[in-house]
């Protein structure tokens, strides 16, 4: 055995918009409602929170979606009317509130800071006024998120065998400490195939600490986006160069009388490191070296984000962070040089993600640029659904397992998870309670320092490892097997999967876990081998110039898994959809919003007549869903018709 202490923590998922707590616990994805959309989000908003800080959207063509100062002209009014002008001070005098218009941000909102902190029903009231403006199209609080923690290739890494259960074989072995092992996530059987080379994972966190056993060579090419000198540690507002990790720590002043930083849930504590464990996972950890620790796609470059400091991040922060993370542009930071593929996200905090909140356009713009956005779900052992980013369209959402293959007693569930990976159960057999294991915890790199990290001159290679349970380590373990997947396609000289045809190797490779799951973790336990396999032997499209093809299906718009398409209309029409789906997990397509009067067909394989279907919803109005409980793996089509306009259509598995 090695010279590890077992006390360890369960890794806190959010900042400023981030999980609190351990690792363990992460996040929720959102799922819209019927109706429209609302124009305010305080979805998760705690009672005892206080805020100064929104995120305003204005619709293309309003004159202030460019005008600095009719932004900070609308919030005063908005102010007045909310009744909300001055505030009393500790002293009892009262002052007026002042708005400041912070900057522009990568999704083309506007982040304004109120110069008191308002509490829930005053913020809330202060965020109806402002949306009550037709030009608005959106208003959010910009909340604080927290950090969420027999193989055919072994590495000469010399703790690999003692700590690596969650990359080996699924398949009972017993792990070094004896226990049956069937929640590893088969990595070690991948590295035959593929190491990431030629991928880039940006890990959105707390930095990373140079290291004697982690490649930090991206270190001064990544970012630091935490904009708040309270937050980031540095002695003044604004960004940096370079993803380093200066320390997180909450244990001294003034952190540690903040109640917005420490709690009884979140009490004042040691830099935790957590970027670096996170990123050690996903593949930064040096493999096959003959030192320490191993990492997934250590074949990949690993990119340093760092937006979660003291008390946490910014939702409006690390937003800015995943377009940049994926080669979009944010004015006032250089473009990134190193776009990623992949993007982690092992953070979140409460509150539902909805289609037009920031977060989500966010990653839709790193979608369209061709990166995976992978998010942890949470560690409040409860429904992903109620939380962010988890909740928000187009991520895939990881739960957490442990060396059982039970769901780990802290890991939210529900339809807004994808998958389950290693993140560790802390607890002997994966209970709810008890004896701390070692094989609760995946065992990682960290720096051995308290506050600022310790220069790696001073680090010994030997001992400077932890170990971490919590969503916030089953997401890179997803983030890794997919470098693993696009490293693979690479060798062999194919094009990229897109996002979706990512998800879909996820899954349909995924195992069913060895004990049945108390509450959905999506498809099952990732399998790095089988998803790797796959990703190298996807069909290529059929060529009817040099083979016989089969006919070609109906023309169709392709739906995405649980992103809404809005403003559709239609004037007594037929519209035609599909939508690709997994078998077993229930798939429901609903519409809803707009006016009018909308009819859907589904049919699977074929396309849908109005007499001959397979499922319809045919209510008065816009209303309509249709829900198969287990459907056949395949192409849905679903036809629209009727007269409507500002309609919403999506399919959710």
């Amino acid at each position: 055995m090695k010279k590890k202490k077992l006390a360890v923590t369960v890794l806190a998922t959010v900042v400023a918009g981030i999980l609190a707590s351990t690792s363990a616990v992460a996040a929720q994805k959102n799922k819209l409602g019927m109706g429209e959309a609302p124009k305010v989000n305080a979805s998760g908003v705690g009672e005892s929170e206080t805020f100064s800080r929104f995120i305003v959207r204005y619709h293309d063509g309003a004159t202030a979606r460019n005008n600095k100062a009719a932004v900070v002209k609308n919030a005063t009014t908005a102010l007045s009317r909310a009744g909300l002008s001055r505030a009393r001070a500790a002293s009892g005098a009262t002052a007026a509130v002042g708005v400041t218009y912070m900057r522009k941000l990568a999704t083309g909102s506007d982040l304004i800071r109120l110069s008191s902190k308002l509490d829930r029903a005053s913020a809330e009231a202060f965020a109806r006024q402002l949306a009550a403006d037709p030009n608005v199209a959106k208003v959010t609080i910009d909340r604080m998120r927290h950090a969420t923690a027999q193989p055919a290739y072994v590495p000469n890494d010399p703790y690999f065998a003692e700590d690596h259960w969650h990359f080996m074989a699924p398949n009972g072995t017993p792990t070094y400490n004896g226990v049956a092992n069937y929640g590893g996530a088969n990595v070690s059987a991948a590295w035959d195939v593929a190491d990431g080379t030629g991928i880039v994972i940006a890990v959105l966190d707390t930095g990373i600490t140079a290291h004697p056993d982690v490649d930090t060579s991206l270190g001064d090419a990544g970012y630091d986006f935490i904009t708040d000198s309270y937050v980031s540690g540095r002695a003044t507002d604004g960004r940096a160069a370079g993803g380093w990790d200066l320390g997180s720590w909450t244990n001294t002043a003034p952190w540690n009388t903040d109640p917005q930083c420490v709690s009884a849930s979140r009490p004042p504590a040691n830099s935790s490191w957590h970027g670096t464990h996170v990123s050690s996972t996903a593949g930064a950890e040096l493999t096959d070296n003959g030192v320490g620790e191993s990492g997934i796609a250590h074949g990949a470059k690993i990119l340093p984000v760092r937006v979660l400091g003291h008390c946490g991040g910014y939702d409006s922060d690390i937003n800015d962070a995943i377009v940049w993370s994926a080669g979009g542009h944010v004015d006032g930071v250089p473009d990134n040089q190193n776009p990623a593929q992949v993007i982690n996200l092992s953070l979140g905090g409460s509150g539902a993600c909805a289609a037009d909140d920031d977060a989500a356009l966010a990653i839709a713009q790193a979608r369209s640029l061709g990166a995976v956005v992978v998010v942890s779900a949470g560690n409040s052992g409860a429904d992903a659904g109620n939380y962010s980013p988890a909740s928000c369209p187009g991520v895939i959402t990881v739960a957490s397992n442990g060396v059982t293959s039970r769901r780990a007693y802290y890991s939210n569930y529900g339809s807004a998870v994808e998958i389950s990976a290693p993140g560790g159960g802390v607890y002997a057999n994966d209970g709810s309670s008890g004896s701390q294991a070692y094989d609760g915890f995946v065992w990682q790199a960290k720096n051995p320092g308290a506050t600022t990290p310790v220069p790696v001159g001073e680090i010994n290679a030997a001992t400077a490892y932890g170990g971490m349970a919590g969503t916030s380590q089953a997401a890179p373990h997803v983030s890794g097997i997919v470098a693993l997947m696009q490293g693979a396609r690479l060798d062999a000289d194919l094009p990229l999967l897109t996002p979706d045809e990512v998800l879909s190797i996820l899954q349909s490779t995924a195992r069913t876990p060895q004990i049945a799951p108390d509450r959905p973790i999506g498809a099952g336990i990732v399998d790095a081998a089988a998803a790797v396999a796959a990703a190298v032997n996807v069909e290529e499209p059929c060529d009817p110039e040099t083979e016989e093809c089969d006919p070609p299906g109906p023309v169709a718009t392709p739906l995405t898994n649980k992103v809404p398409v809005g403003g559709l209309a239609g004037n007594a029409g037929e519209v035609l959809y599909s939508f690709e789906a997994q078998a077993g997990a229930v798939l429901s397509i609903m519409t809803y919003g707009g006016s009018g009067n909308v009819s859907m067909y589904v049919s699977l394989g074929e396309e849908p007549t109005t007499d001959a279907y397979d499922s319809k919803s045919t209510r008065a109005g816009n209303s309509e869903t249709v829900r198969f409980t287990a459907p056949t793996a395949g192409t849905y089509y679903i036809k629209l018709t009727g007269t409507y306009s500002g309609l919403t259509l999506v399919a959710r598995q």
